[in-house]
């Protein structure tokens, strides 16, 4: 089969690769149908975190079942799936308690020698444990085929930011981040009732989509001008829940000083750089809360899903590029620029 392969910062390509098969009793094998490419997969890309040369990339697919193994009890061949960012065993504490990204015997796909989520197969280890099955009239619908491929990450991981920021109904939420991910916050605070949503981002295009997933007001200043922006949007008070969807320290920094006394920080945005930005005694003192990390996607599909099906919730416009598999490596390039907000995949 094909698959994408990344050998060198800058160098992806698609490359002839064994085709996955049953290795245990638990597994299945899924054809991709959709990926895309993920704003975490731009850090090896760009040489900012360690890959091995040749290793398979990707963790975001959803496709339909080919084969399972023996032990596999909950799909069939045929089945119209979806698979979270991580692969889970469904059984183990950390499972049973929501945190299957912390699964004892889980793992990262294109990890450790396993497959790549951009790629025309996958095996999926622990299957019953880790897919969610769709409809299956759902693979003749393009935009609800792309707008569940958002469950496997992004959708969940804002959904994840909003929850960890302690949104209410009514709330001011302020979110830091015009990524498809922040996006995706926006999309999930709206679902949770919010009253006011502060969208903080530069890009019109991406801001523009946010007004139409909530936002309520968009702030394109950054720094202390966004923090003074934000301020005087909410009486000198901050925001009572904001989502750092970015990762750097001044994201940090700028979602800590629009948080109002009281109020929580969801944090998603993938850590990078040299130092976290937060000061524990300014949290102290304005009894600031900091909740949030890597996403339970998988915990979160259940309660998203119908949503979803019902059109009551369309991340699908967070994908504005769609390439074929031998193109992939002009999607990371139009994303690494930010010609494109998310790429899409088809094979």
């Amino acid at each position: 089969m094909r698959a994408t392969v990344i050998h060198a910062p800058h160098d992806i390509r698609v490359e002839e690769v064994p085709d996955p098969v049953i290795q245990l009793p638990t597994d299945a094998v899924v054809r991709v149908l959709r990926a895309c490419i993920c704003g975490s997969d731009l850090w090896p890309y760009r040489g900012e975190s360690p890959r091995e040369p040749g290793a398979r990339i990707g963790h975001e697919f959803l496709g339909v079942i080919e084969e399972t193994g023996s032990g596999v009890a909950g799909f069939t061949a045929g089945d119209l799936v979806v698979a979270p960012f991580v692969w889970a065993d469904g059984t183990c504490d950390f499972c049973h308690e929501g945190l299957p990204t912390s699964c004892v015997r889980g793992g990262f796909w294109g990890g450790d020698g396993t497959d790549g989520g951009q790629g025309e197969a996958v095996r999926v280890p622990f299957a019953d444990g880790t897919l969610v099955r769709l409809p299956a009239e759902a693979v003749s619908d393009g935009r609800l085929l792309t707008a569940l491929l958002a469950l496997s990450d992004v959708m969940g991981t804002g959904h994840h930011a909003a929850v960890g920021a302690g949104i209410r109904p009514g709330s001011t939420v302020a979110v830091v981040g015009d990524g498809a991910v922040g996006l995706c916050a926006v999309l999930a605070a709206r679902r949770l009732g919010a009253g006011r949503i502060i969208a903080l981002g530069r890009h019109q295009a991406r801001t523009d989509l946010a007004r139409t997933f909530g936002a309520t007001d968009v702030v394109a200043e950054r720094g202390d001008a966004a923090v003074e922006a934000v301020r005087e949007l909410t009486r000198g008070q901050g925001a009572h829940a904001v989502v750092e969807a970015v990762g750097t320290e001044q994201s940090m920094r700028t979602a800590l000083r629009i948080t109002r006394d009281g109020g929580a920080i969801g944090y998603v945005g993938a850590p990078h750089g040299s130092g976290t930005g937060l000061d524990l005694r300014h949290m102290f003192d304005r009894n600031i809360a900091l909740r949030g990390g890597l996403a339970p996607v998988g915990a979160y599909l259940p309660e998203l899903l119908p949503d979803v099906l019902d059109g009551s919730l369309d991340p699908s416009p967070v994908f504005d590029l769609t390439v074929s598999l031998d193109d992939v490596a002009e999607g990371y390039k139009a994303m690494d620029t930010r010609t494109a907000l998310k790429v899409l995949i088809t094979m």
